[in-house]
């Protein structure tokens, strides 16, 4: 079906409802989407948790993760109209949410080629305060608002950090275990990957999230309507807080880099990054959104923003207990593998080759030297700039790319190793001078970025752990 049809036969999206389950040791939110006219959708989330909460205070929090949920519901027909039901927005709030759809939705919008500087593309609008199918329920024992909060992991619970099964919050893990921070982790359908890093860490009890997408969508998916990328990590931060807000947490720490503010393509005028709801953009937007219009909420930040990626790798390569953990790989991460063939799997090796020895990182990590396969090398001329598209995935810049060809090639030679010819062969496609090369070194391994919002004695925790690895 092209996107006139499903437009015309889905002309409305609505966020109906949402349905909150205390059973004594979870919480079960299910949300109520309706693609108009007949189509229902029921995703659910399942957040542990034993202790009492005050329903009003946590309202705020359920009605937004479920705006968030609804961004991949939506996508599957591109409705003109999103109207939101199950609560109320202000025209502040509403071009927050309008910006988010648009940027974070811009890889979605390239790869299917939707026109969306339409003027009649998306109106979010409010719905009725209350109505029909307007469910707004809680367990009784919830909006009880004498009884004291609680919390179901720890008196003292420190921040809350998202895990995933990368380097990149593997090295928050590894930076903040070893200086002795109380902290809880939190992962969300986790994989093998980030379980084990979890447990490398010595963290005992993570929150485990279980996030349930409606099968609907995936039938329809298969049945020709639209798919396609979605601001995940955009949906994490409404979850962190969400999550936190539970269990008392006072910041919610991910681990994204300086790297994720740049862009793939333009399109239609508009810059599109596949990790946009990483960037700090995004972190500003969603900071002051929660100063707004949460009460209390626990503050949101990124611990390593003022890092790129190539810095990050170097950092990683001090922290040896999770060369066999942790997976970047996002096409084997369902069978706990590296699949070898994809960028992701091609820019994680190039950043970490010139920090780790030849014999561990073909061994203990990646099985293999990648730098011989030509499907690596054919993501590595998209990585460094010589395709017209960066490769849409979580990588770094160009400019690092470049660099690490630079320093893998450097590598080879001090380990007196024959390079692959098709590394030497983007070097000489990209034909750098010295100068460049060095001032290259200056601005992507030295650079510390000035924009972040970590906390003070955080700035000097990253400040510490990574100039070891200058």
């Amino acid at each position: 079906m092209t996107l006139h049809q499903l437009r015309e036969n889905h002309p409305r999206f609505v966020y109906k409802s949402y349905d909150v389950v205390d059973n004594g040791s979870d919480v079960l939110i299910t949300y109520e989407f309706v693609l108009e006219p007949d189509i229902v959708f029921h995703p659910k989330v399942t957040i542990p948790y034993a202790g009492d909460i005050r329903a009003d205070t946590f309202v705020p929090y359920v009605f937004h993760l479920g705006l968030i949920e609804a961004i991949s519901y939506w996508k599957a027909a591109c409705p003109s109209e999103f109207v939101v039901e199950a609560g109320q927005l202000t025209q502040e709030q509403i071009r927050f949410w309008y910006d988010l759809f648009i940027h974070g939705l811009g890889e979605f919008f390239y790869r299917n080629d939707i026109d969306f500087t339409r003027q009649d593309f998306l109106q979010i609008i409010n719905g009725p305060a209350s109505g029909p199918g307007n469910r707004i329920r809680v367990s009784p024992r919830m909006g009880d608002a004498t009884k004291p909060r609680r919390f179901s992991l720890q008196d003292s619970p420190g921040d809350l950090i998202l895990v995933g099964g990368g380097k990149d919050s593997a090295v928050t893990l590894g930076i903040l275990k070893g200086i002795g921070n109380k902290f809880q982790t939190m992962v969300v359908n986790p994989t093998d990957a980030a379980l084990a890093n979890i447990l490398e860490a010595g963290v005992v009890q993570p929150a485990i999230i279980e996030r349930e997408i409606d099968p609907k969508l995936l039938k329809l998916n298969g049945a020709g309507y639209l798919n396609g990328h979605t601001p995940f990590s955009a949906y994490l931060a409404f979850l962190g807080i969400t999550v936190a807000f539970l269990y008392g947490n006072d910041h919610v720490v991910v681990s994204n880099e300086r790297s994720a503010e740049e862009g793939n393509v333009v399109y239609r005028g508009m810059e599109v990054n596949h990790q946009y709801s990483k960037s700090f953009r995004f972190e500003q937007a969603f900071r002051q959104y929660c100063r707004n219009f949460f009460d209390d909420s626990p503050l949101y930040f990124s611990f390593l923003r003022p890092l790129n990626d190539i810095q990050i790798g170097a950092t990683f390569a001090g922290y040896p207990k999770f060369f066999s953990t942790f997976r970047s790989c996002n096409v084997g991460s369902k069978t706990n593998a590296w699949c070898g063939r994809c960028a992701k799997c091609a820019f994680t090796y190039l950043t970490l080759f010139p920090y780790i020895s030849y014999q561990d990182i073909t061994t203990k990590i990646f099985g293999r030297d990648y730098l011989q396969s030509p499907e690596i090398i054919k993501h590595t001329r998209g990585l460094v700039g010589l395709t017209p598209v960066k490769p849409f995935e979580c990588v770094g810049t160009r400019d690092e790319s470049k660099l690490a060809v630079v320093l893998c090639i450097e590598k080879y030679a001090q380990e007196g190793i024959e390079i692959p010819e098709g590394l030497l062969k983007i070097k000489s496609d990209l034909n750098p001078t010295d100068q460049e090369v060095a001032q290259l070194k200056e601005e992507v391994l030295h650079a510390w970025g000035d924009t972040y919002n970590l906390t003070p004695e955080y700035v000097t925790t990253l400040r510490n752990a990574w100039s070891k690895q200058e």
